[in-house]
């Protein structure tokens, strides 16, 4: 018996150890392996995390114009585990935030304990929800502090601007380039609930608050850019062009007044956005930029001492480039004795492609157009820049250097023309465009820029610059009572498909600055895809928007 009863002991004690240790591995798994995992859990289901929206920065004009602000609102959600009567309380929502009930319905209906129901309401609208739905005593619809973009100048200046996303971030234009600046921080809330996940009054177990974005200066004048914006549309419309753009600078530091291409986009209506609106032409498109590009050709070689502006030459009707013979616009069918000068008045492609290949050389040349910048990006402060298509020397074919000497052959976003005619305008010195004046209350300094061409040099071009105004093809872009200097420019468009260039069709624009002597303004004006040539389209259009410019500026008129 004994011996039984010892095996019997020895069992059960066998088994109750074993037990003690599955229960002693279950409690180490519970507390100590899993113990935060199950902590963590149990925190979720009976917290709800709500995110508390940072108040982003404003941004000024440079005259301290509000172009985009944030103010109150509220954001309307709901804990459906609360909600009895999910269709009495859709009736009321719709009531004020208009649609019907059934809009609302699924929100209140989900099988959660957070649901938003409206973001971005207003303030009074929210409230008179909110207050409605206690009277009729249906429970479960809460609201949270938030924050919304509104423009004070509706459309005006939107496609710089740029557009904010639903949870306030940028997705476009400025306010996504300086996200990080005028985001500030989001905070958050904390919200226990009890069983069933309905809150507990007074419950909130953490709030972090959040922390407002920077504001910003930025250096578009609201005059100048409302302007601009109206006259390239108009002239889009009346050129027959595709698209059209404006950039608006002050060459003396590189500060962008006004900028836009078409279509543009609404930011205070985004019902409706069209394809390429919220880009910059200017900064993400490329193209052939014409005869404008005849200025730095002129500059390459008088910086280099191989031309003056009084060189003279025996310019032929047609010159043969490569395997092309090249023209000029006005079909000149004799040959004709041309000055530097003359050349850039009349807009002669043949000469300009006679001084390049004759007088400056494929080596010169190529080293001009990328001290330049030509084909580099200009570190604009806005999203999406691209380099463009600009042949190396090494690439160079027969015809490179005398098709790029009047700006075909190669492809590039037009603000690299805006910032190397900037230079030509500021005695020699490329400055970066840029938008950004100060963040806070501190100014950005954008640097004192790169010489590429000497001043005297500069101050050549400019003269003839101001003759192709006074007496050449860019008279009709005259400006009563002011000094204007520029070029025009008619860049035949190249055919994406078929290769070559699309009959009828160019990049009509004019790129001047004044008063001449001592720039404060700088316009350039595009149209593509345009059947006019540059004296009878972009020129007219540039008079209008460098006359607003300069009066908005403090310009006053010599005469």
């Amino acid at each position: 018996m004994g011996t039984g009863e010892d095996w019997r002991l020895r069992v059960a004690f066998i088994f109750v150890a074993a037990a003690l240790l599955v229960v002693t591995g279950a409690l180490v798994n519970y507390q100590l392996i899993r113990g935060p995992e199950l902590k963590a859990e149990a925190e979720n289901n009976r917290s709800n995390v709500i995110t508390l929206q940072a108040r982003r920065g404003t941004i000024y004009d440079r005259n301290g114009n509000v172009l985009a602000m944030s103010e109150d609102c509220r954001t309307i959600y709901c804990n459906p585990k609360e909600i009895s009567e999910p269709y009495l309380t859709a009736e009321v929502i719709a009531e004020h935030l208009g649609g019907s009930s059934s809009d609302y319905v699924d929100a209140l209906s989900l099988d959660t304990t957070f649901s938003y129901v409206r973001r971005k309401v207003t303030v009074e609208t929210a409230e008179a929800i909110v207050k409605e739905l206690a009277n009729k005593e249906l429970h479960g619809v809460y609201l949270l502090p938030d924050s919304r973009r509104v423009y004070p100048y509706g459309a005006v200046g939107g496609q710089v601007l740029g557009i904010v996303g639903i949870d306030g971030d940028g997705l476009s234009g400025l306010e996504l380039y300086y996200d990080d600046l005028l985001s500030g921080e989001n905070g958050e809330m904390i919200i226990e609930t009890g069983l069933g996940g309905t809150p507990i009054a007074g419950a909130v177990a953490q709030t972090t608050d959040a922390v407002d974005g920077t504001d910003i200066v930025i250096s578009l004048d609201i005059n100048v850019q409302r302007v601009a914006e109206e006259q390239i549309v108009a002239g889009v419309k009346e050129y027959k062009a595709d698209s059209g753009s404006v950039m608006v600078t002050d060459p003396q530091n590189g500060e962008i007044l006004a900028a836009c291409s078409t279509p543009m986009v609404d930011v205070s209506d985004l019902s409706v956005v069209e394809d390429g609106s919220t880009s910059l032409k200017l900064v993400s498109s490329s193209y052939e930029p014409g005869s404008i590009f005849k200025v730095l050709t002129a500059a390459i070689g008088i910086e280099k001492g191989v031309v003056s502006p009084t060189s003279t030459f025996y310019v032929p009707a047609y010159l043969q480039v490569g395997d092309d013979m090249v023209g000029d616009d006005d079909d000149r069918s004799y040959d004709m004795q041309m000055t530097l000068r003359e050349i850039l008045r009349r807009s002669s492609n043949t000469g300009a492609a006679m001084v390049a290949q004759d007088e400056i050389g494929e080596e010169t040349f190529a080293a001009g157009v990328d001290t330049f910048g030509i084909g580099q990006l200009t570190g604009i402060d806005f999203p999406g820049e691209v380099p463009g298509i600009v042949k190396t020397l090494a690439e160079y074919d027969g015809s490179s250097l005398g098709s790029m000497s009047f700006g075909q052959g190669l492809a590039i976003p037009l603000v690299q023309m805006v910032r190397a005619i900037g230079a030509v305008a500021n005695d020699g010195v490329a400055l970066t465009p840029h938008f950004l004046v100060s963040k806070g209350l501190d100014p950005v300094d954008w640097g004192e820029g790169t010489r590429v061409i000497s001043e005297h040099t500069a101050t050549q071009v400019v003269d003839m610059m101001r003759t192709v105004v006074e007496e050449g093809t860019g008279v009709p872009a005259q400006v009563p009572g002011y000094d204007v200097a520029g070029k025009t420019g008619t860049g035949e468009l190249a055919d994406t498909t078929k290769g070559g260039y699309v009959e009828d069709k160019y990049t009509s624009s004019l790129i001047g600055f004044a008063p001449a002597a001592n720039p404060t303004v700088m316009v350039y004006v595009g149209l593509n895809g345009t059947p006019y040539l540059a004296t009878d389209s972009a020129a007219p259009l540039f008079s209008s928007i460098m006359g607003e410019a300069l009066t908005d500026m403090g310009v006053l008129p010599a005469s």
